[in-house]
């Protein structure tokens, strides 16, 4: 059984932290857009994207996640991953989003890397 597509957020100061949850295709893609879009922009210079509840990711869930980059990078904000499931690892190495896109085990190493560069 699978669950529907989720998002929930916590904001603490300059940093933001989205966990997403459920599948992450074609079908949910629109969903994931609007709420990432939302709070993407609100004005964030740091954003983590907890993937640990994506059940699975396709291409167009890997799309999403590049539109999120580029969004939060013309926002003026960081975008990081943090506990990418191992297939979806697999998936950014294989098309080298793993190269730019930076991908840490936890959210709190995540957290701890941005405020350590400054956000950058």
């Amino acid at each position: 059984m699978t669950t529907g597509p989720s998002v929930h957020v916590h904001a603490s100061g300059m940093s933001l932290t989205v966990r997403i949850g459920g599948e992450m295709v074609w079908q949910t893609a629109p969903f994931f857009r609007e709420r990432l879009a939302v709070e993407i922009t609100a004005a964030r210079r740091r954003v983590v994207l907890d993937l640990s509840a994506v059940s699975f990711c396709d291409s167009a869930g890997l799309n999403e996640l590049l539109w999120a980059w580029r969004l939060a990078d013309q926002a003026g904000s960081v975008l990081v991953l943090a506990c990418v499931p191992a297939k979806v690892q697999r998936m950014l190495a294989r098309t080298g989003v793993g190269t730019f896109l930076r991908v840490y085990d936890t959210v709190g190493e995540a957290e701890n890397a941005l405020v350590a560069r400054g956000g950058a």
